[in-house]
């Protein structure tokens, strides 16, 4: 019995639009992720790209709880001494609130080529509207099966 490999063509993409407005930011990540590695699908194979686009909406009302607001971190580093820069989630959110979205998605990415092409899949936007209205998105809320 060989193994199957679904082919390029026999791979649909689909486009899933996710509303985060009121949603833990957590959550909202781990079902992007899944959605956007493909493995709702049942020809889910781990080196291939068999997973489908998705569009994150109000990133700006995602929630965090306890007291993550204040105490959560994004650290970045220039490469020189004394170069790392550290910014809150409350400051995070006044200035790219899409931004928090992106890093919790890419860190639950494999990371490798294939991880790195689903990123491009990926379309955080802070506020209700999208420019992927052409791609017919379906809605996408956390306790649907997708497939």
């Amino acid at each position: 019995m060989s193994t199957y490999f679904p082919r390029a063509s026999e791979v649909r993409n689909d486009w899933y639009v996710l509303d985060a407005a009121d949603l833990v930011l957590g959550r909202v990540a781990t079902r992007a992720a899944m959605v956007l590695m493909g493995k709702h699908k049942p020809d889910y194979t781990p080196f291939l790209k068999t997973g489908d686009h998705v569009v994150v909406i109000n990133a700006e009302k995602v929630i965090l709880t306890g007291k993550k607001e204040d105490a959560k971190l994004y650290r970045r580093h220039s490469g020189y001494p004394g170069g790392l820069t550290e910014t809150t989630a409350r400051e995070m959110r006044a200035t790219h609130p899409e931004r928090m979205i992106e890093f919790a998605v890419y860190r639950m990415l494999p990371k490798n080529k294939v991880g790195n092409q689903l990123e491009s899949r990926l379309k955080v936007y802070a506020g209700p509207t999208h420019p992927h209205e052409a791609q017919d998105p379906k809605v996408l809320t956390l306790q649907d099966k997708v497939g």
